[in-house]
């Protein structure tokens, strides 16, 4: 099987299922318990917290575990928006934004807060100048991803955090979950508020991730209860699940040695797309992530290119999973001024740090059988 569909998810590494599996079996105790089962579970959330925090180089108190990125993302902009309505109701994103911030600030827009969807570049990025413009005295949020989950763009992070800098009064949200541990992003130089990771990227377990918090920013809590996670997430915690995570953290970070390596792989794939007849790169060659490269195929349906290779045992995608089965078109693609042909035709190939030249030959050649033989029908 050659697995190239990692933006969507990742294979757990063998490290993690282990570590989740001793706690699960050992410290299952509720960690809100008083007794000694409970305060076992309780002393290795807390180290978890302590050994995230020093991996994103904040403080403990700042991390709060999550479900993944859109729990996150929905934890942030609603709880932001809830808290802070009082002083204004604007909010500023991008027209390329995952679902999760997408539709939360659809939501957000029915209870009547004003979002600004500020359109990108032809290669999906946001200007800070527009960000500037779009700035009002009711202005309580800007929120915009690190990269972006299907084409790879790198959006100007800390160029954005220094312009907030002069506008104290306005909170600063990282989508951070495809970009954590693949391109580099130090949370306090950036001046970010809130930062969303999920376990599940990096090799993790799905149902995990985290939420910085910076000290200080006060959000509306979406589940009341127990008061878990600095009252901000009621519910007993998923301590095995949480560990894990933690440990892929780590492991990811060990890995970013490799960056280079797989920024070499990723080039090379975007160097023999481009020799192809049936292809249009949608990538950026500078400035995106190393282990996204999104074409098209015009005048093919992705999925059928998408089938006809999993016919090889070769997996691949087309856009975000979380949006994949709606409209044909790619918003994202369509955000970048591209035509609908092209928009309504893109595949998406996501790397990982196992991921080898010999895989990607593979792939590159079946896919070049695929696009003949379709081509050839489509005539």
């Amino acid at each position: 099987m050659i697995y190239l569909d990692n933006s969507a998810t990742t294979k757990p590494d063998k490290a993690v299922l282990d570590s989740f599996h001793q706690v699960a079996t050992q410290y299952f105790g509720n960690p809100s318990s008083i007794h000694g089962l409970g305060m076992d579970s309780e002393r290795l959330l807390r180290k978890a917290r302590e050994k995230a925090s020093a991996l994103l180089e904040v403080d403990s108190p700042e991390i709060i575990f999550t479900s993944g990125g859109t729990e996150g993302n929905n934890i942030a902009l609603k709880g932001i928006a809830l808290a802070h309505q009082n002083r204004g109701k604007h909010i500023i994103t991008t027209s390329v934004e995952h679902p999760s911030v997408m539709e939360a600030c659809e939501g957000l827009e029915r209870l009547g807060f004003e979002v600004t969807y500020l359109p990108v570049d032809q290669e999906g990025r946001v200007s800070v100048d527009d960000i500037k413009f779009a700035i009002t005295y009711e202005t309580i949020l800007v929120s915009v991803m690190h990269v972006n989950n299907e084409i790879g763009t790198i959006q100007p992070i800390s160029e954005i955090g220094q312009l907030l800098s002069n506008y104290p009064k306005i909170f600063y949200h990282v989508d951070n979950v495809q970009g954590f541990a693949k391109v580099p992003l130090n949370i306090r130089e950036a001046n970010i508020d809130l930062c969303t990771i999920s376990g599940h990227k990096i090799h993790g377990l799905k149902g995990t991730g985290l939420l910085y918090v910076k000290t200080g920013v006060k959000l509306f809590s979406l589940a009341h209860g127990g008061g878990q996670e600095a009252n901000l997430r009621s519910g007993t915690e998923n301590v095995p699940g949480i560990v894990g995570m933690v440990k892929a953290m780590r492991l990811a970070k060990e890995r970013q040695a490799e960056i280079n390596n797989l920024a070499e792989l990723k080039q090379y794939v975007m160097d023999e797309l481009s020799k192809m007849r049936h292809i249009e790169l949608n990538t950026p060659k500078n400035g995106s992530a190393p282990h996204i490269v999104h074409f098209s195929a015009p005048g093919l349906k992705p999925e059928v290119v998408i089938h006809a290779l999993e016919e090889r045992n070769i997996f691949i995608s087309t856009k975000s999973a979380c949006s994949s089965k709606s409209a044909d078109e790619s918003q994202v693609l369509v955000s970048c001024g591209r035509s609908y042909e092209i928009a309504s035709s893109g595949l998406r190939v996501s790397m990982s740090y196992e991921t080898t030249k010999a895989e990607i030959d593979v792939f590159l050649k079946e896919l070049t059988k695929v696009l003949d033989k379709l081509s050839k029908v489509m005539r």
